[in-house]
């Protein structure tokens, strides 16, 4: 197979995974730029107001082209494994291509984000306060406040759903909860993919490969301290995380970044150059 193609589509997925995260990089900035409540000018009020809904509406457009260019990079680099160029970004592409290892994917993406908008905040349950009563909401209702908060913060789109559920959608943790659920769904479908290899090849640790598992909860610790820690130094603790919930999120990116790696290398090194995973050689 000609390389030209594989390197091509390569570098495409990636230029548009940069200019998409450049995008909404320089969103966030721009946008803190018209925070200061002192300019917020009755004259300026629409101007803000229409600039959130542009920032939205750019921030989806930014998101589409970082979910586009990983797929051109993933199916490119399954092509790079096909055509014997068998590096670790190719062992993670062709051990999550099945239908089985999507299912997964997909499955913990979407429990692990509802799990996240509870834990962060974006999913609002408020059983002693009543919206309507409180707020003056409608049921349902929904707005985009534009200001003013700290950078990655604003512009908020807040949600009435019932009188007591809302969602309280911020840029920064929306962000922080794509990111954390896509890699989180990499990680749980690679490592049931390194366990079932474990099973079959005794070269490779079955506690290695489920140790992706065990990492791929980077909230966890708030939920441990609760259930398990019953004095008011263990509640502390974990009102404490709970606070710092964004921060420790943040913080856990770069292991989740690394680990399908070390997956990888357990992958590769279990199955063998010339066996193809995802197969039942």
């Amino acid at each position: 197979m000609d390389g030209a193609a594989p390197k091509r589509g390569i570098n495409n997925g990636m230029r548009l995974v940069l200019i998409g995260l450049a995008s909404i990089t320089i969103l966030f900035v721009v946008y803190g730029k018209y925070q200061d409540p002192a300019n917020l000018t009755p004259d300026a009020i629409d101007t803000v107001q229409r600039l959130a809904y542009g920032f939205y509406i750019a921030m989806i457009a930014s998101l589409g082209a970082v979910t586009y260019g990983m797929y051109r990079y993933h199916m490119a680099k399954i092509d790079d494994w096909n055509a014997g160029r068998r590096d670790l970004s190719s062992v993670i592409a062709i051990s999550t291509r099945d239908g089985r290892s999507r299912k997964i994917f997909v499955t913990t993406f979407v429990v692990y984000g509802i799990f996240f908008s509870m834990v962060s905040g974006t999913l609002v349950y408020q059983p002693e306060i009543n919206f309507v009563t409180h707020y003056g909401a409608e049921i349902p209702s929904g707005f985009v406040a534009p200001c003013c908060g700290d950078l990655g913060y604003m512009p908020k789109i807040i949600i009435y759903l019932t009188e007591h559920v809302g969602l309280q959608i911020i840029p920064i943790n929306l962000m922080l909860q794509l990111t954390v659920s896509y890699l989180v769904g990499l990680n749980t479908s690679l490592a049931l993919g390194a366990y079932s290899i474990s099973r079959k090849r005794r070269s490779m640790g079955t506690i290695g490969a489920a140790a992706g598992l065990f990492i791929a909860c980077p909230v966890c610790a708030g939920t441990f301290f609760t259930v398990f820690v019953g004095t008011a130094s263990g509640i502390a603790l974990s009102a404490l995380l709970a606070q710092m919930q964004t921060l420790f999120i943040a913080i856990s990116i770069p292991v989740l970044l690394l680990t399908p790696y070390i997956m990888a290398r357990r992958i590769r090194d279990a199955a063998g150059d010339g066996c193809k995973i995802n197969s039942t050689c």
